[in-house]
Formats: C-alpha cells, sequence, structure tokens
C-alpha cells in the first residue's frame, strides 16, 4: 500500500498528460506576418473559433483543428477546402457548427478566411 501511494500520482500524471499537445506560446500579428485583413481575422477567430477549432496544434476541441486547413484537398466534413465553401460554413452552419451570420458579416467572414490561409 505505501507503494502505491508513491506511484499513485505518477500514474494520474502520466494518464493527464497522455494525447495532450500543448499550446504553442501566442505571438503577435507582427511576427506570424499577418497583414491587417489577417490580423483582424484573427481577432475574429480567436473571439469566435477557436473555443472549438485550434489553429495551431492538430487536436480538437469541440470541432476539429483547423491547423493547415486550406493546405489540404477538402474540409475535414469532406467539402471541397475553399473559401466560398468556408465562407458558408462560417455563415450558415453545418451539422453541430452553428452558423455565425447573426454575429457576422460577410466581411468578417472573409478575414477569418484569410487568417486561416495563414495556418
Amino acid at each position: 500500500m505505501p507503494r502505491l501511494k508513491k506511484i499513485l500520482p505518477l500514474i494520474f500524471l502520466g494518464l493527464a498528460l497522455t494525447g495532450c499537445e500543448s499550446r504553442p506560446p501566442y505571438k503577435s500579428d507582427a511576427e506570424l506576418g499577418l497583414n491587417p485583413q489577417q490580423g483582424r481575422g484573427r481577432a475574429l477567430y480567436d473571439t469566435y473559433c477557436l473555443r472549438c477549432h485550434e489553429a495551431y496544434i492538430s487536436g480538437g476541441k469541440n470541432g476539429p483543428s483547423l491547423m493547415g486547413v486550406f493546405k489540404k484537398k477538402e474540409l475535414p466534413s469532406g467539402a471541397p477546402a475553399n473559401d466560398e465553401r468556408a465562407g458558408e460554413v462560417i455563415l450558415r452552419g453545418r451539422a453541430k457548427m452553428p452558423a455565425f451570420s447573426d454575429r457576422l458579416t460577410p466581411e468578417q467572414a472573409q478575414d477569418i478566411l484569410a487568417y486561416m490561409h495563414t495556418l
């Protein structure tokens, strides 16, 4: 029993860290080389998207990570990875993702898309 008390915290620590990816340190827009539109998009992404979609690590939260999303042929949904389709998903929603047309203008959705191209 005394041995179990010694290794139990290590077991819990191992379980807590298994499968976890740490978030990279926060970088400024300038450090990332973002232009003004991408910077606006990043601020909007952080407000509306980041709670479900990681940007800089491959693990997802409530939705898939969007790291490298436009470097692939398809969005996580299987739709073509292009601005038109991704913009529709942002504004109209899809499956479990809510629509944001009541909170974002089409211009703001374009700003988010411009930022997503940097991921």
